[in-house]
């Protein structure tokens, strides 16, 4: 493995209550972070092909785990994101470097298709900040009902020479949706849109 983890955070979220409805089945997220090395921290570097090839391992390692820690089947996977926090000697570009190009494929690949975008954040930070992790439909991102976010944070993560990586995985919508839009069971999953 290129990454240099130091700690992986996965929590579950169970709403099983809202507005004094009781949810039943409870909506559930999951969501992985790995705390990692920032390899060019405090340096400027050109080619950051090392950190797009970290994210591809990560993709993978974070999703698989959201999976297992929800004990759903990769197609029983419903959302998806994905968010990255920088620290101080790090860049923005790093994040982005980490996410964009090549953790999106084995993340999709944890949850069976996913022909949507995976919402992504990625911000600077530093120990105890929270990371939000935006959530939309794995196949379709009209599907109003999935659009959300999990937060992760670690209260010593991520350090200066650190990047924070994150992803969340859901078996649901939001509790209670009721804004219109899409439905699951009018998702084609074709065009990533419907």
């Amino acid at each position: 493995m290129k990454a240099d983890i130091r700690k992986i955070l996965v929590v579950v979220e169970e709403t099983r209550r809202e507005s004094d409805i009781v949810i039943e089945p409870p909506t559930r997220k999951a969501a992985a972070a790995a705390v990692i090395v920032n390899p060019f921290a405090g340096r400027y570097v050109e080619d950051l092909t090392l950190l797009m090839e970290i994210g591809a391992e990560l993709g993978s390692l974070l999703g698989g785990r959201c999976v297992k820690t929800l004990g759903i089947s990769p197609e029983d996977a419903q959302s998806y994101g994905k968010a990255a926090m920088v620290g101080e000697n790090g860049e923005l570009e790093h994040a982005a470097a980490i996410l964009h190009p090549k953790l999106g494929g084995p993340l999709r690949q944890s949850v069976e298709k996913g022909a949507a975008l995976v919402p992504s954040s990625k911000k600077m930070g530093s120990p105890g900040q929270v990371l939000d992790i935006p959530l939309g439909h794995k196949n379709a991102a009209y599907v109003r009902s999935h659009f959300d976010a999990m937060e992760m944070q670690l209260n010593d993560a991520p350090r200066c020479n650190e990047i924070m990586v994150a992803v969340a995985i859901t078996d649901s919508g939001r509790p209670l949706p009721r804004v219109g839009g899409l439905t699951i069971d009018q998702v084609k999953g074709e065009d990533g849109l419907r």
